[in-house]
């Protein structure tokens, strides 16, 4: 047996030191940069816009919170259960593991990942949206498996995806963040990993049951009070430390191109750790390239592609420009990389220097707030992805199965299964990408006819 899960564990390695390693993320940036270049730099050119449609709509826009259809949910449900499938452990465990890593410098890539990474996304929903189609139920269905068959005309690179996707669903996506829920609650407050798994199973339970209509309904309840909650305490800790915020930014900068202090090769070896981990990371956070998000956002009730691809901009931006840079100023604001923890030890001794003993507990409401929501959204994703390699007919026994792999992840050693879900995980990015590359002219054009028109309705008014 420990034959067996050597020869697993090297195996898994090989395939990890891939998918994310230089060539993969080389491949993730470029794809963004080509995005960023076809559409004319539309982050920066279009920023009003995207955020009138996306982030201001929310406030002013009762289109936005529309749920009258009863096959699909509204574009604030879409963009809350994308992010909770997106803004996870990684917003603040993968944070402190680039800074780790990578060093300070490290971050400044992860902005780089960021803002390619929304032209990415962008190109993934309006991809998903103009292919999607009705199921027999009348539910909409898309995503990468969708455009991949429907615009690629490449069944087998479809199914590849939806396998990477299921997988994934049950690691990545349910017993590792299940894990992360249970460690934080018994390290924190002492509860048992055990009855932490049965609670999680029984909620998870009563959520995915009730299809995608009670799982948007959660997470649009769930998602804005864990981001307000997290986003508020990272402020405060920040408006404590506020004096130390130029030298952090100073840091960030320096660290992402600087090679005093070290020499010739050691220098480029310095900043190329700054870079693999900071996109890495970053990648993994926002999981833009990777075409997870696409599924639900495909579900919508908005009618034009161009539009759920803006809210696929701004999911980028929340997660990693906001979340995660809120995190990395607090750490690198409070001095917590001097005492030499990682992981979630080291974000915890950053929110102890504002919250005292508070931080600890601060720290595991937010891990168990962003994990749950992980796992609503992942449900949805590898629902999808067995509906399309199997139809219908075994979707109850995938919930009755995910609800059951909660639990076990609460009360296992999964350092395996995070390195395997890991892989998976970047796996889905391999024809995704390829997908949208060779789809990118349909991109171009469905963003040109609508800005076209944008600017004919303003002319008319």
């Amino acid at each position: 047996m420990e034959g067996f899960v050597k020869l697993v564990t090297d195996l898994n390695k090989l395939v990890n030191d891939f998918v994310w390693g230089p060539v993969m993320i080389a491949f993730l940036m470029l794809v963004g940069v080509y995005f960023t270049i076809g559409t004319g730099f539309f982050q920066i050119r279009k920023f009003g816009l995207w955020m009138n449609e996306t982030l201001f709509a929310i406030f002013r826009n009762k289109e936005v919170h529309n749920k009258r259809d009863p096959h699909a949910i509204s574009q604030f449900q879409a963009l809350s259960t994308a992010l909770a499938g997106t803004i996870g452990t990684g917003n603040i465990v993968g944070v402190a593991t680039a800074i780790v890593s990578g060093g300070t410098g490290a971050v400044f890539w992860m902005w780089v990942s960021a803002f390619l990474g929304m032209m990415t996304k962008y190109a993934e929903n309006v991809l998903g949206n103009h292919y999607r189609y009705k199921n027999e139920k009348g539910a909409w269905v898309g995503g990468p498996m969708i455009y991949i068959e429907r615009g690629l005309h490449c069944k087998w690179l479809a199914v590849l995806f939806s396998l990477f996707c299921l997988i994934a669903s049950f690691g990545i996506g349910n017993m590792t963040q299940a894990n992360s829920i249970a460690g934080a609650l018994s390290a924190s407050l002492g509860i048992a990993p055990l009855a932490t798994g049965i609670v999680i199973s029984l909620v998870i339970g009563l959520v995915i049951l009730g299809g995608l209509k009670r799982i948007a309904s959660v997470t649009e309840k769930l998602v804005p009070f864990m981001a307000l909650f997290y986003i508020t305490g990272g402020v405060y800790i920040l408006i404590v430390n506020h004096k130390a915020i130029p030298a952090a930014f100073a840091s960030i900068f320096a660290n992402a191109f600087s090679f005093e202090a070290v020499g010739g090769g050691v220098g480029g070896y310095v900043i190329m750790q700054a870079i693999r981990y900071g996109v890495a990371r970053g990648i993994f956070s926002n999981e833009a390239g990777l075409g997870s998000s696409v599924i639900v956002n495909s579900a919508s009730n908005v009618k034009e592609p161009v539009q759920q691809g803006m809210w696929g901009i701004f999911e980028v931006f929340a997660d990693t420009i906001i979340v995660c840079t809120i995190t990395a100023l607090t750490i690198l604001t409070t001095g917590a990389t001097e005492i030499g923890l990682e992981g979630a030890a080291l974000s915890i001794e950053a929110f102890s220097h504002g919250f005292g003993a508070f931080g600890a507990v601060f720290i595991t409401v937010a891990i168990a707030c962003f994990a749950f929501s992980t796992m609503l959204g992942w449900s949805y994703y590898g629902e999808r992805a067995l509906e399309y390699l199997c139809g219908l007919k075994p979707l109850i026994l995938y919930k009755l199965l995910f609800i059951g792999m909660a639990c076990v992840g609460c009360v296992t050693n999964l350092k395996l299964v995070w390195d395997i879900s890991d892989t998976f995980n970047g796996l889905m990015a391999i024809p995704n990408l390829i997908a949208i590359v060779f789809l990118s002219g349909k991109v171009f054009s469905i963003t040109r006819d609508y800005l076209a028109r944008k600017r004919t309705d303003k002319y008319e008014i």
